[in-house]
Formats: C-alpha cells, structure tokens, sequence
C-alpha cells in the first residue's frame, strides 16, 4: 500500500458494443450483445463463424492516408487514447511531456498485418509488401502510436500477457505513479485478431463456442450449456493521475485506484489453475494493496470467458478471497472476449458502475451451473450501493491481475 493516491480522470473505447465509452456503457446497461456472423468470404470454411466486431470502424474516424500506416490495433489504440486524453482535459494543463508515461499492451499484436503482408509476398513477391510491414506489426506498436500522438515522454510501456494485458498495463501505471516516475499515465490494452488463422488455432483448441445459429446467445459466462468463449476485437484507454495533480487542475475524478495484484500460476500454458490458487493470490494481494478487506468490495467483474473449465474455479477463487457476499457479472457475455483489450475494457465497466450505482447484467445465463455459489446480476442491469468494486483479468499462460477501484 503506498501513500500516494491515484485517480482515474479520463476514459476511452471502442468496442463491439459502441464506438465509445458512452455507447458501450448504454449497451452494456441495456443488456445488447455485440456477436454477431462473421460475414467474410474466408469464414464460411471455418468450424467457428461468428465474433464480436466493432461497432463503429477505425476507417471511418481515421483518414486513409494514416489508416495505411496502422495496424488495427494501432488504430483503436489511438481512437480510445484520444477520446480518453480529450475527456481527462490534459491537453491545456502545461503537463509537462516528461512526466507523461503509457502503459499499453495487446495479447497478440499485429498479427493481421502480419498474415495478410505474408499472403501479398506469396502471392506477388517481395517488392510489394508494404513498407510500413514491421511498424504495424510489432507488439509495441499501439503503445508507440498513442505516446507520438500525446507527445509522451516518459516512457512508453508495452504490456503482452495474453487475457490478462489491459488489467496489467492499468496496474504497471498504478506502479509508474507510485514510484514517483510519472505524474500521468495513459493505461490500457488493444486487440484486433478477426482473422481466420486465430480463429483456426482456438477452434482447434476447443476453446470457442460453435454456437454459429445463434451468435447473440453463444457468449454465456456460468451458464450450464455454455460451450467456450467467443473472440471479440476492441480497445480501452484510463487515463491514471497522481491524486493530488488532478486536484491542483480541478479534474473530475471518476474513480480511485486503490490496488492491484498480480501472480502466476506455475501450471499450465492454457489451462488454469483449477483451485484458482493464482486468482486468490492475486485477489488477496490487490486488497492488501489497497488497505481494504474483501467485505469492503461490493462487486466484483469477473474474468469469466464462458468456458467449461475457467468459469466455476474463478467463483471458487472469489468466494474464497472476497466472500460469498459481492455480486458478480461478466460484461464479456455482451462483448466477447476481447483477450489483450478485456482488462481495459472490463476496469472500464468496473468505474463507471461504481459512478452510476448500477452493475450491468450478464446476459445469456439461463441455466446457472450448480456450481455458481455466489450472486450475478442476471440479465437486468442491478442498482447497487458500490463504495469499492474488483476486476479480475487472468490470461493464457497463467497471468492473474486483479485491480481494486474506489468510488472518487
């Protein structure tokens, strides 16, 4: 627990549900899905035939001439870090640009960029592969974008671990404040991977719904007939600032953070711990941080994707950490699983349910499993008294973050 404070002071998305924070909030709220079929030529092959796209595409916001420089992801990292830095109302305070960090990371990179530069050197030879290839591809790319486009120059950060990356980006700012390093930091996670090639490898894995019929109803976190996650593409921006900088510019506060753990398991590349050991860790050490006990935390946005194995260890990891007593909801019934960007996207939630007094629903849980001990806010949005809320990220690889916020 360190005695310097930080605040959160501006937020920006793009997401299957919206193509900004206030969007995706309003369907999140109103209960909507952003699964919809994949349309593409390529995905009638594929035993998998639906995702959550975005709502709103970058093309449309960015001009051409940059969209040809910009991987996806580079691109909704820039559409969130803008509309986040223009709500923050940092861009007329004289911040000095060396005490500006990113924090800002993506599951799998460039990995489109990658795969279609591949298919035009097979198919037309190298002299037509585009030479902006290596700076849409690299992992650090969305992260450099943003930090050019701020003038940021204390440091840019590019997070990768798997489903857990916004969430440790987030807690890597929290970290850069504390330690004195940054004043502000511009936190979040990208991912941008609707591709066939993804969407082959975690069909093969058996890890995604084959729900093609029905692609509303296919994301369907703790629900009995749920049958794996479904792939989701979007990004999110927090903008972090040391408390009392924000107070000396006037800003509006939208929340704390107050805490953030993070572990590892030691178990399986894939598969998670089935006692949830890293989560409880991860859980106990974000509330030790923050100074708070899990009685203090009134929700809790779980990281359930949806899958068999990952959903019920998780209630047991919560249980376990927090108590029986907090209500839980997994937005990703509605977005899908962002993967890189689900950290982000999910602390998002988590802040504004904790400014507006209302958990969104997790739609789709018709059939609980019998397992699921502990109270979700079902298929309505539930107004709830929140002083304190968790959000839980763990990823491939056997990342576990978990971050605690605090109503400003």
């Amino acid at each position: 627990m360190s005695n310097v404070d930080v605040v959160v002071t501006g937020l920006g998305a793009t997401t299957p549900l919206g193509g900004d924070v206030a969007s995706t909030w309003d369907a999140m709220l109103a209960g909507r899905s952003g699964v919809g079929p994949l349309t593409q030529e390529w995905a009638g092959q594929l035993p998998v035939r639906i995702a959550a796209q975005l709502a709103v595409e970058p093309s449309t916001l960015i001009e051409r001439v940059k969209m040809r420089r910009l991987d996806r992801s580079e691109a909704m990292a820039l559409i969130a870090a803008k509309e986040a830095w223009a709500d923050s109302g940092l861009a007329d305070s004289g911040l000095d640009p060396e005490r500006l960090a990113v924090s800002l990371g993506s599951g799998i990179g460039g990995a489109t960029t990658l795969l279609d530069q591949d298919d035009i050197l097979e198919q037309s030879g190298p002299r037509r592969v585009s030479p902006h290839t290596v700076p849409m591809l690299m992992p650090n790319g969305p992260a450099a974008w943003v930090g050019i486009e701020l003038g940021a120059r204390g440091g840019v950060r590019a997070m990768a671990s798997a489903c857990a990356t916004g969430a440790e980006a987030v807690s890597l700012g929290l970290d850069l404040i504390r330690a004195g390093r940054a004043d502000v930091v511009v936190a979040g996670g990208v991912e941008a991977v609707v591709h066939p090639l993804p969407l082959a490898g975690f069909a093969s894995m058996r890890a995604m719904s084959t729900r093609n019929d029905e692609p509303e109803k296919a994301s369907r976190p703790w629900d009995k007939n749920r049958d794996g996650f479904v792939l989701g593409e979007g990004g999110g921006v927090i903008i972090l600032e040391r408390a009392d900088h924000a107070a000396a510019r006037g800003a509006h506060v939208y929340a704390r953070l107050l805490g953030a753990g993070i572990t590892s398991d030691g178990y399986d590349i894939v598969q998670p711990d089935p006692e949830c050991k890293g989560g409880i860790r991860a859980m106990g050490m974000a509330l030790r941080d923050a100074g708070l006990t899990g009685a203090d935390i009134q929700h809790v946005n779980a990281h359930a994707t949806s899958t068999p194995a990952g959903d019920m260890g998780e209630v047991l990891g919560i249980k376990t950490a927090v108590g029986d007593h907090p209500v839980l909801t997994s937005t990703k019934s509605m977005s899908g699983h962002l993967l890189g960007a689900a950290g982000a996207i999910e602390s998002i939630a988590t802040i504004l349910a904790l400014r507006d007094g209302v958990v969104p629903p997790t739609i789709n849980l018709d059939d609980p499993d019998e397992r699921l001990i502990l109270d979700v806010a079902a298929h309505k949005a539930r107004p709830l008294e929140i002083s304190a809320a968790m959000n839980n990220s763990f990823g491939f690889g056997g990342h576990n973050v978990a971050l605690v916020f605090a109503r400003a």
